[in-house]
This record gives C-alpha cells, sequence and structure tokens, in this order.
C-alpha cells in the first residue's frame, strides 16, 4: 500500500480513538463505536483523490465535499452552511436577500420549485409552484447540489439568467427569462373584499409576520367598524419560514389546546406549542385558503386551524413538508441545518410527505363571465297592467337612472371570481356561514 497523506493518517486516528475493533467484528457494533472499517475506506478514498486526482485539491476543500455529501444524502432539506449560507439564511428569516425570488428543493436530481415569492422576479416571469428547473442558462442541474443550484440563480441585481423549465401541462420544456433584483419580501398584505368580510395573505413566515398581521386585522376591524363578519386568511404559495412565526398566527385565531407539536429522536426535539385563551377575530369565521405550493409553517397554520374546526381549509393539497430543521453552529465559520424531528397536527397527524387535505378540494381554474342578452326577456314590471309593488317605500328606478347606475366604474371591473375563482369561493363561504349565524 502506497504512503497517504499525513491528515488522512491523523483524520483515522482521531475518529477511531477509543473505538477500534478487532478483525472479523462487524463494522457497526451495537454499542455504538465508530465503523472502523468504513471509515478506513473513507481514508483510502481520501488518499487516492489526493494523489491520483487530476489536478491537485485542497484538504478543507475535499473534507468539506465530504461533509455536504454526509448532509445530502440524509434528506432534501440538510444540509452545510459556510459562512456566506449561514449568513444569507440569517437575512432570509428578516425579509431582505438577493436572488429570483423562489422557494426550492430536490427532486430526482432537479431542482423543485415549492413557490414563487408574491412580488418578485420570478413570479411576475410566470414560474409556477411545482415547475421542475432542468438547466440554468446552459448549465444542467442533473448532478449539481441544490446549495451549487441555488449560488448559480443567486447574482447581481439586474443581470439575466434563462430557466429552463419542465412543467406538467406543457408538452416540451419551455424557457423563461428572469432579471435578478434585491428581493424584499412583504410578507402581509391585507384588503377588505366587501362590507364586513376580510381578506389576509401572508406569503412567507418571517420574524415579523404575526406582529404585521395582527396590525393588518385592526385596520380591517377599524374598516368594518369594530368587528369583522368573516376573513379569508390566504396562504396559497407560501413555502414556509420561521416556526415561531406560524405558531403565533395560529395562536391569534385559537383560544386553547395544542397548535403544533415536534418529536424527534432527542429530547430536544420533543416541543409543545399550545395556544393563548384570546382570539382575535372573536370567533368570526375563517376559511384558509392552501395549494400545492403550501409548505412548512404555512402547513403547521392550516392543520391547526383545521383540527380545531376554528377554520375551514379551501384549495388543493398542500406540499406535505413535514420535518424541523435545526441550525447548529459548529464553529464561527460553518453550521449544520440539520433535520431533527417531524412536525404533527393537534390531533397527531404528521404533515410529513403527506400535507394538509383540504375540507372543500377546489381546482385551480380560470372563470369567464358569458354575456347575456336582455332584449326579448320579459319580467312581470313589463306586463301590461301589472301590479304595483305595494311597499310604499320601495321606489322603482327610471330606466335613465339604471343606466346611470350601471355604468359605475366597478360595475366595470372584472368580477372577483374571474380574478381569482378560489377567493370567491371562500368569499362566498364565508358569505354563507356568516348568515346562518344570524339566522341561529
Amino acid at each position: 500500500m502506497k504512503q497517504r497523506p499525513g491528515l488522512v493518517l491523523t483524520f483515522l486516528l482521531a475518529v477511531g480513538s477509543g473505538a477500534i475493533l478487532p478483525p472479523g467484528q462487524p463494522a457497526y457494533a451495537d454499542d455504538g463505536k465508530l465503523p472502523i472499517q468504513d471509515l478506513r475506506v473513507f481514508a483510502e478514498v481520501f488518499g487516492r483523490i489526493k494523489q491520483d486526482y487530476v489536478e491537485p485539491v485542497d484538504d478543507r476543500q475535499l473534507l468539506e465535499y465530504a461533509i455536504r455529501g454526509m448532509l445530502t444524502g440524509l434528506d432534501p432539506h440538510s444540509s452545510y452552511l459556510n459562512p456566506e449560507e449561514f449568513k444569507e439564511l440569517q437575512v432570509g428569516t428578516t425579509g431582505e436577500f438577493g436572488g429570483l425570488g423562489i422557494e426550492v428543493g430536490m427532486e430526482d436530481g432537479f431542482v423543485k420549485v415549492i413557490a414563487p415569492i408574491d412580488d418578485t422576479p420570478a413570479q411576475r416571469a410566470g414560474v409556477q409552484a411545482g415547475d421542475l428547473i432542468i438547466r440554468l442558462d446552459d448549465q444542467p442541474v442533473k448532478g449539481m447540489s441544490l446549495d451549487d443550484a441555488v449560488k448559480v440563480m443567486r447574482g447581481k441585481p439586474g443581470s439575466e439568467i434563462t430557466l429552463t423549465i419542465v412543467r406538467d401541462d406543457q408538452d416540451k420544456p419551455i424557457k423563461i427569462e428572469i432579471v435578478r433584483d434585491v428581493i424584499k419580501v412583504v410578507s402581509v398584505k391585507s384588503r377588505m373584499l366587501e362590507d364586513g368580510f376580510g381578506y389576509i395573505r401572508i406569503s412567507h413566515f418571517q420574524s415579523r409576520t404575526t406582529e404585521d398581521m395582527l396590525k393588518a386585522i385592526s385596520k380591517l376591524k377599524a374598516t368594518a367598524g369594530g368587528r369583522l363578519k368573516g376573513l379569508v386568511l390566504d396562504l396559497r404559495n407560501n413555502p414556509g419560514g420561521v416556526l415561531n412565526g406560524a405558531v403565533a398566527v395560529s395562536d391569534a385565531f385559537l383560544t386553547e389546546g395544542i397548535i403544533v407539536y415536534t418529536n424527534g429522536r432527542i429530547d430536544d426535539s420533543r416541543l409543545n406549542f399550545t395556544a393563548a385563551p384570546d382570539d382575535v377575530l372573536e370567533e368570526a369565521p375563517i376559511v384558509v385558503l392552501v395549494n400545492g405550493g403550501s409548505a412548512s409553517a404555512s402547513e403547521i397554520v392550516a392543520g391547526a386551524l383545521q383540527d380545531h374546526k376554528r377554520a375551514i381549509i379551501m384549495g388543493s393539497q398542500t406540499f406535505g413538508k413535514g420535518s424541523v430543521q435545526t441550525i447548529m453552529q459548529i464553529n464561527q465559520n460553518a453550521a449544520l441545518k440539520l433535520t431533527t424531528a417531524r412536525y404533527f397536527t393537534p390531533s397527531g397527524r404528521s404533515i410529513q410527505a403527506e400535507g394538509i387535505k383540504p375540507d372543500i378540494e377546489l381546482s385551480e381554474v380560470k372563470v369567464t363571465s358569458v354575456e347575456t342578452s336582455e332584449a326579448g326577456r320579459l319580467k312581470e314590471s313589463d306586463l301590461a297592467r301589472h301590479l304595483q309593488n305595494g311597499n310604499a317605500k320601495s321606489k322603482s328606478k327610471s330606466k335613465a337612472q339604471a343606466g346611470k347606475d350601471g355604468d359605475r366604474e366597478e360595475d366595470r371591473q372584472s368580477p372577483l371570481a374571474e380574478k381569482d375563482y378560489q377567493l370567491n369561493e371562500a368569499l362566498n363561504l364565508l358569505k354563507g356561514i356568516y348568515i346562518m349565524q344570524k339566522q341561529g
């Protein structure tokens, strides 16, 4: 056997200290000792690369590759973070970072779009949840790690990149050109849909999400005269984010019980999160919109509100990311993002690889208005000698006035059903619940 670099021998001795097995013993001992035979194979491979690879390779670089390989082989969400990546992760939770504006994962060796982030270059260019990215400019994605692919997608604001994408409803790959930009995510948006019915859109869970949502709800309640008749909480294409944000958002609408709990191998990974006794909407009905781009933290919210029967979940089955990643800083220059537990809804359902099934499933469809002609269609009021209404307070509108009313700006705007069919259905459901509550 040829002499190997001293670093390899030192490494083997260091990791094998106190764990050397006699010949003939299995590599993986039941007592938890290190698998020495496999470590010797690692050392042999390390040495051959150092000696025989076509170009010299730095020891630290090789060891980093080995660490990344270990983590990548575990699951799609565990990874090694060098100083730059660790910093970007911390910045991402505050809502400002550089890139295209997409949350991504790996599937079959390709980059899969979990969800485009609202108001970002990727969303404006037409990138959709579920897209598989197979090329970045002229570089095939196959063979890249997720970290490498993300590095290629990031770049100087104003520079362009072309994504080649495979989409389920397309016969052949499509190309999308995107101009990189600094991504500033506003995680909460709100508006009134109709009198008394509010709308809250959460695009990403960040450190300030709950605070921003509570402010938005206060404004909606003030507009509605102090109390909302109902709320649509839109979590479609929300890829997740900060766990505490999801817990606090759920807590805002619940008065008791478990919100979510985690379970893993070590005691520190077993956590229960419970609700405080207050409901910011004072029991007003809630409809939560979800789809295949709703993942992780957004699934926690949907699962908690569904299990507590506090909201009706509408849309399509969610992504199914039900694992917990813990950031472990191993020194000043590196950290691990390691999957340490699974999420469970209050009723004990695991979100992992299953997702949240909506109470009411809705397809993502587009609706167009069908114009009908009123010419030739008779009404009672058109008949000769028809009886008057009999209500002294009721006054029929003149044709001239009716024409003026029909020309109002809001009547010329597209109906909500045309703009967003699922949102329109959520609003209709809220109206029905409100009417039934009043009658009850």
